[in-house]
């Protein structure tokens, strides 16, 4: 007889979660209603369940093996052949096949026919999906965002031969047909500084270009087709890179000529292969224009920031929904954990950081779509793809610790879900940009794109279009508001660069508030504006560190301890 989680906590101490729907263990999964097309929204309601089903038990056990199973790298046949090949473990493999297969994670944004649906969805459709995927497995997640995000570079700069070529390769649900994307731009002396870049392109006669340089770090290293940015033209800087897509094999069907030298040996996303790779003049086109790589490139860097952002969001979901199992199932001192009250504080915080990013996530998707559907409107989307990256990658490390602490010592052993999410819970604030470059684009966006007004005027009709804050917050809201949209001008006026992670903390912190606020009028969930009252009072306005916080309400309590 097989006995559910609920009925296994009730009979032993150590409270084992696996096996719950990740989709119905989550009460805020309603507000995906508030971003998606009403009848999109029926239509995805079956799939989300499915996959919150399996994210917390079969998806998440081959996530576990895989993890502790990384692929190997294979550089030569048994007859002395080059061949650089990854070998992935079966669990990895598996993963694949769900993501790219099953659920079309790389595909539904741009071909209709996924999941049965008839047109491409918008990016929160993506997004609500791959948030539910990531808590089970967050490695994979990465390659899948680089093949979503190279179909979307090419779609916008390449050839349109060229797209009629590639596109379908990269987009097929048909697993053993797919070539999967990746994007190749780290080097040695070219970390965050691209414009250092020393990788050169040499065109040939017949148009087509040929790579050589090293590659130092290339996650999804045998990808089918990979972006690369290489020095083209005899001129220092960003204007000498162009953007250049390698194939894996080239178009007479032999490999490629650049060799995957060695994997790296990482913290997290042990089961996602990363390597270091040497361009032996590669066969490569050129996309875009000539020495407009970076520019290019930034498309898909932005779009994968955002993926990043959503990752974070979804780790840490994993790890507060753990935490509410745990908190509720597991006693002490004759209490449930949950009826505690330092225990509550601590999964209110938890909770806070986590519901903004969820917001972040939605808002973020919807300024995307708003963009690509009118240019005028890039503004928004060019500033709020390096908040949610900056601030949401940072506070799921913290989340994720938190939630280890809540199961103590049995979350600090590698058999629960706990470590995993930690060490995969540090990449989010590395890879395409650390936290600094982040916050710097952010003041970037201010400068040179005019993004602070867009900014505001989307902050001020959500909270227009929202449940109004109460009048006992009113005025410390606007004037929060006030003192964080001029302190973000200053800074960017005076170029401060050293005000910028303050900057970006606030203004993710007021369009979050704002976005809760929204969200509550919207979706009907009074829950979201007590949320976002506290992001007011906990994150924007001025406390004192040894003053009773307030944090521990009531209400929010006990609709926390009847979340999952």
């Amino acid at each position: 007889m097989q006995i559910n989680p609920q009925e296994l906590a009730a009979i032993h101490p150590v409270p084992d979660s696996h096996g719950i729907n990740l989709f119905r263990a989550d009460a805020c999964n309603a507000l995906i209603a508030c971003y998606l097309p009403a009848d999109l929204h029926a239509h995805l309601l079956p799939h989300l369940d499915r996959l919150g089903g399996l994210a917390g038990s079969l998806l998440d056990d081959l996530a576990g093996t895989a993890d502790k199973n990384p692929p190997t790298l294979s550089v030569r046949s048994r007859a002395g052949v080059d061949i650089s090949k990854v070998e992935k473990h079966p669990s990895y493999v598996e993963l694949e096949r769900y993501a790219y297969s099953e659920f079309g994670l790389a595909a539904l944004s741009h071909r209709g026919g996924v999941l049965g649906w008839p047109s491409a969805m918008p990016a929160a459709a993506k997004y609500a999906l791959t948030y539910l995927f990531v808590q089970a497995e967050f490695g994979l997640c990465c390659p899948v965002s680089m093949t979503d995000s190279l179909a979307r570079t090419l779609r916008k700069f390449g050839d349109p031969k060229l797209v009629e070529q590639v596109l379908p390769m990269v987009t097929t649900q048909d697993f053993d047909a797919l070539h999967q994307g990746a994007m190749f731009m780290t080097e040695q002396a070219a970390g965050s500084d691209v414009s250092a870049t020393e990788t050169q392109a040499f065109e040939q006669a017949d148009g087509s270009w040929t790579l050589r340089g090293d590659k130092w770090f290339c996650s999804n290293p045998d990808a089918g087709f990979a972006m690369v940015l290489a020095r083209s033209e005899s001129v220092a800087g960003l204007k000498g890179i162009s953007l250049f897509l390698l194939p894996r094999t080239k178009p007479d069907g032999t490999p490629n000529d650049y060799r995957i030298l060695r994997l790296k040996d990482k913290l997290g996303t042990r089961s996602m292969a990363s390597g270091e790779i040497r361009l032996e003049g590669a066969f490569a086109w050129l996309v875009g224009e000539r020495g407009q790589g970076f520019k290019h490139m930034s498309d898909m860097i932005n779009n994968s920031r955002l993926s990043n952002g959503v990752r974070a969001a979804g780790l840490m979901r994993r790890a507060l929904t753990e935490a509410l199992f745990i908190s509720k199932n597991r006693r002490a001192f004759g209490k449930r954990l949950i009826d505690m009250p330092l225990m509550q504080r601590q999964l209110l915080k938890m909770a806070v950081a986590t519901e903004q990013a969820r917001t972040m996530v939605y808002q973020t998707a919807l300024a995307l779509s708003a963009s690509d559907a009118d240019a005028t409107k890039r503004p928004l989307m060019r500033i709020m793809t390096p908040l949610i990256k900056f601030r949401a990658c940072r506070d799921a490390r913290k989340v994720t610790g938190d939630a280890m602490e809540v199961r103590g010592g049995c979350g600090y052993i590698e058999e629960f879900s706990d470590a995993r999410l930690l060490r995969d819970a540090h990449l989010g604030s590395i890879w395409e940009g650390t936290s600094n470059i982040v916050a710097l684009d952010v003041i970037r966006a201010i400068q040179r794109e005019h993004s602070l007004p867009a900014l505001r005027a989307h902050v001020e009709w959500l909270l227009a279009n929202g449940t109004p804050v109460d009048d006992s917050h009113r005025s410390l809201q606007q004037e929060r508001i006030e003192k964080a949209f001029a302190f973000a001008e200053q800074a960017a006026n005076g170029n401060a660069s050293e005000l910028a992670r303050q900057v970006g903390t606030a203004l993710y912190h007021v369009v979050t508030m704002a976005g809760m606020r929204w969200e509550a009028k919207q979706a009907g969930m009074p829950m979201r504006a007590r949320l976002a009252d506290l992001v007011l009072t906990q994150r924007l306005a001025t406390r004192d560190p040894i003053a009773d916080p307030v944090l521990a309400d009531a209400d929010l309590c006990a609709w926390l301890a009847h979340s999952i």
